[in-house]
């Protein structure tokens, strides 16, 4: 599934196509993905201006001057398509401009969604309400994690993919993140000291920017816009590396917990 980075470099990837267009027609190919297409989609962004890209947790959102918002996410196996030549069986929404310009929205598994939502009240969007703080904003500290994860027993691993608690993060960074910063995937969360927490904050930016600025990880179905592959995966010092040699001269193993491998370094994830 697209992960946070992935989203990141997708909404960047659109950007320059659609930031100051004005949407000149909007077709569902189908009437579905995980969910139908809002019924009035074409009514209400045929002609409108997007003004801005962004993206909240693992949702790109594409705000008009409409004071409509559509959100996307990618599902499992969706991708944006910039300027397909032709379209592809399964390019279920195609969006074009009043530049020419046009993207499909490509998804074989049919696991995404695109829904629409007043602008000014994108915290009411239910999958927004209960989320927590974007891991890049501000708001994510190691005192807040200190006061969130008080009395927690659920191992540090659980808790980082909670998104009550963090907002966006997935499997592969939340692993990358952990090794970064040296500490125990398995160790309980409320068990965590404040400076460790805050070593913790700065391995998931590290993390993240690194995949951002490396167009994400192409795991499977994913690619950018532009139809290039993310490389962040060459990068990876411990996930799907189980029986390979750590940096550190340990060797990296994997267990399953909640439904999803974690992959780790004993030797140097003591915290």
């Amino acid at each position: 599934m697209p992960e946070l980075p992935e989203v990141e470099t997708t909404v960047r990837g659109l950007a320059p196509v659609l930031e100051g267009a004005v949407i000149a027609s909007i077709e569902a190919r189908r009437p579905d993905l995980r969910r139908p297409f809002p019924e009035d989609l074409r009514q209400r962004m045929t002609g409108a201006r997007v003004i801005a890209l962004g993206r909240r947790a693992k949702y790109g959102l594409i705000d008009t001057d409409r004071g409509d918002t559509m959100i996307f996410h990618l599902g499992m196996s969706g991708k944006w398509r910039v300027d397909p030549g032709e379209l592809l069986p399964h390019d279920h929404l195609l969006i074009e401009t009043d530049g020419g310009r046009s993207i499909a929205l490509n998804d074989p598994r049919r696991f995404g969604l695109v829904d629409l939502w007043r602008s000014d009240a994108l915290t009411a969007f239910p999958a927004f309400a209960a989320l927590g703080p974007e891991p890049l904003g501000p708001e994510l500290t190691g005192a807040y994690l200190y006061r969130a994860l008080a009395g927690r027993r659920a191992s540090i691993k659980l808790m980082l993919l909670d998104q009550r608690i963090v907002a966006g993060l997935g499997n592969i960074y939340v692993c990358e993140a952990l090794h970064l910063a040296h500490i125990s995937p398995k160790r309980a969360a409320g068990e965590l000291s404040r400076v460790k927490l805050d070593r913790l904050v700065e391995a998931i930016r590290a993390v993240l920017l690194s995949a951002i600025e490396a167009g994400g990880s192409s795991l499977r179905d994913y690619a950018r816009p532009d139809g290039e592959l993310g490389y962040f995966s060459k990068q990876f010092a411990v996930y799907g590396r189980e029986g390979l040699a750590c940096a550190c001269g340990g060797v990296v193993e994997r267990y399953a917990e909640g439904g999803r491998s974690t992959f780790w370094c004993p030797a140097c994830q003591r915290g």
